[in-house]
């Protein structure tokens, strides 16, 4: 007589259980990957049972969204014993690292509503940050506002350079492919391009990501100075 096999153990499924998967799925193959239907495979269960904590795959995303916000260390730029610049720079870099990690997220961020709890947090310390420069209420909505522009817009371009999905190859790598590409620009149709090439290749590090935040700082400082020595904004 044949032994009939036991079936292990059942996954307790949870919301965070679902958000794992939908990561893993996002982090493998984009946003088209996490389907309700793939999700419940990967978790191992039938679709309707992730309908009973999510209505929709984009409710799904949208907390995937958050989860990866949530992540984002605040604790340095609340500190308002350190200069804020150096908080702004702290926080901005931790939100590219948290970020880039998962560049099949970054879509989903640009293209809908940054209104969950974790995205408003992050809004609000940017404003906290802007009244610490020195700037009056609507002109550091304004500022928090340029800094959010800059930064998932630095994010987004920095993803769009690698169209396939899942993680970002090395910056080593990405930029020495780009250089690649650039140094074959025609030097009589492009001459600027091709003189820059080098340093256009860079443009996917780090470095580069702090040097433009960096002349954004230097304008609001300049703001800030304007409004303390004449009282009123620019």
């Amino acid at each position: 007589m044949t032994e009939r096999r036991r079936r292990g153990p059942r996954r307790a499924l949870t919301e965070e259980a679902i958000l794992d998967a939908a990561l893993e799925l996002l982090d493998e193959g984009g946003a088209d990957a996490a389907s309700i239907r793939t999700i419940a495979a990967r978790v191992g269960v039938a679709p309707n049972a992730v309908y009973t904590y999510f209505p929709s795959k984009a409710a799904v995303l949208r907390a995937v969204v958050e989860r990866i916000l949530g992540d984002i260390e605040h604790d340095v730029a609340a500190d308002r014993a350190r200069p804020w610049r150096e908080r702004v720079e702290s926080l901005a870099l931790h939100v590219r690292e948290r970020v880039l990690a998962h560049p099949a997220a970054l879509p989903l961020m640009v293209g809908g509503p940054l209104d969950g709890r974790n995205a408003l947090a992050l809004h609000e310390q940017l404003l906290d940050l802007m009244g610490d420069a020195g700037l009056p209420p609507s002109d550091a909505a304004r500022a928090a506002y340029l800094l959010v522009v800059y930064l998932f817009g630095a994010m987004a371009l920095n993803v769009a350079q690698v169209p396939e999905p899942g993680p970002l190859p090395p910056e080593a790598e990405r930029v020495a492919a780009r250089r690649r590409r650039f140094a074959a620009v025609p030097t009589e149709s492009f001459p600027r391009t091709a003189a820059a090439a080098d340093t256009i290749a860079t443009y996917v590090t780090s470095e580069q990501f702090l040097w433009g935040l960096r002349r954004v700082l230097d304008g609001i400082s300049a703001l800030a100075a304007h409004t303390a020595t004449d009282g009123s904004p620019a």
